[in-house]
């Protein structure tokens, strides 16, 4: 949900993903490469997001993902699925 969440603000590569998330988490998760990127291929598999190659800022080739149309309908239904949990936990 993290990486959908990241990527529907805009098209980002692995490394700019991982500080997203471990910044907006206020450093509370560390996003390992060797576990975000098969989590990538997971979601690409799943086709909840897609991916094409570019030059990063520093000018090096890398993977960019963004959210496909199925990727933002499943984010909107694990955050139905997340706020219901939270909603649950507060009674």
């Amino acid at each position: 949900m993290m990486i959908l969440l990241t990527v529907v603000g805009g098209d980002a590569h692995g490394h700019t993903i991982a500080k997203v998330i471990e910044r907006t988490s206020e450093d509370r998760l560390e996003v390992e490469q060797g576990s975000l990127h098969p989590a990538l291929h997971r979601l690409e598999d799943r086709r909840w997001v897609s991916s094409y190659w570019d030059p990063s800022e520093n000018n090096r080739k890398a993977g960019f993902y963004r959210p496909t149309a199925e990727g933002r309908k499943q984010l909107v239904r694990e955050t139905g699925r997340w706020r219901q949990m939270i909603a649950q936990s507060a009674l």
